[in-house]
Order: structure tokens, then C-alpha cells, then sequence
């Protein structure tokens, strides 16, 4: 889309010699989408503390995670069983 903005040379300037953008367009862009990623981590921050996750008791010690799965009430459902590939041991003989 091609628009027309009023922007300060001297904010310009730094903000392309920060970053070394080639071009103003690549400089607005950036910040564009720097604006995008930052109200993005402030949507996931929202749930801190929230989401189920955790490694219960003994099981950290095996050193395979044990996530928690619970249904959209908070209900913990069963555990699935492993994979196949999850007892395999590695091809190249080392752990």
C-alpha cells in the first residue's frame, strides 16, 4: 500500500544507521513489524501463570518431560501411551 507520511530526518537517520537499512522503506517496515511482534508477546504474556505446565514430582529425575493435559475445564486427562519411538535408543550408539 502506498502512502505518504511526515517523518522527522533525524529519527530517520538514526533509525536506519541502528539498524542498517538500505532504505527508509525497509527502516518503516521494521518498525512496522516490531510494533507487530511486541503486541503479539503481550497477548502470550497474559496467560503467565495460567497455563498448565510443570514437570510433577520424581518423574523431572528421567529426564523425559510429563506434561500435564488437561481438557478446556482444567480436568486432567489420561496419560497416552509412549511411542515406539520414544524407548528406541539412538542409532549412533551414544546417549
Amino acid at each position: 500500500m502506498r502512502t505518504n507520511i511526515e517523518i522527522d530526518d533525524e529519527l530517520m537517520a538514526d533509525a536506519m544507521a541502528a539498524g542498517r537499512f538500505k532504505t527508509k522503506r525497509e527502516a518503516v517496515e521494521a518498525g512496522l513489524a516490531l510494533v507487530k511482534r511486541q503486541a503479539a508477546y503481550q497477548e502470550i504474556l497474559k496467560h503467565a501463570g495460567k497455563l498448565p505446565w510443570g514437570w510433577p514430582g520424581d518423574e523431572r529425575l528421567s529426564g523425559r518431560p510429563n506434561w500435564s493435559r488437561v481438557d478446556a475445564e482444567g480436568r486432567e486427562l489420561p496419560d497416552a501411551e509412549p511411542a515406539a519411538s520414544d524407548t528406541l535408543e539412538p542409532a549412533h550408539g551414544r546417549r
